[in-house]
């Protein structure tokens, strides 16, 4: 769900560079919900798998499995969605410039994707922890 949603959060920060119209950016938050949506209900039905069943169960692997291809079949046909909408080499290029242009918007960028590989690995509050950004008691 973290990897999800982080990579959402890019999409919609690079989407201004592409200049989409609001049917464009109707289609993308359809698509983002399609895809979070499967995850919670992957989510739940792994969850009700585990409170039903001891040990191994057959049964529950077939359906953790597949709740787990919907959500792969959801964020591949997101993918298309993004190919279909983005994929333009000539605004991956002027991307590209935006960011060589200023000294800090690159090393900026880095970071970002530190605290973001952090929070899919952590989630948000033991990142926050691990930052020494919270109190501690």
């Amino acid at each position: 769900m973290r990897a999800h949603v982080v990579a959402a959060l890019y999409v919609i920060g690079f989407s201004g560079f592409f200049g989409l119209n609001r049917s464009e950016y109707a289609i993308l938050f359809l698509t983002f919900g399609l895809v979070l949506c499967a995850e919670v209900v992957n989510t739940s039905i792994e969850r009700l798998c585990d409170r039903d069943t001891e040990g191994f169960s057959q049964w529950a692997r077939v359906v953790k499995d597949t709740a787990a291809g919907a959500v792969l079949v959801c964020a591949l046909f997101a993918v298309g969605v993004g190919i279909c909408l983005f994929w333009n080499p000539d605004t991956f290029r002027a991307i590209w410039d935006y960011f060589l242009r200023v000294w800090w918007r690159l090393p900026l960028l880095g970071l970002s994707a530190i605290v973001s590989v952090g929070f899919i690995q952590w989630g948000p509050a033991p990142l926050l922890e691990r930052l020494h950004l919270t109190r501690r008691k």
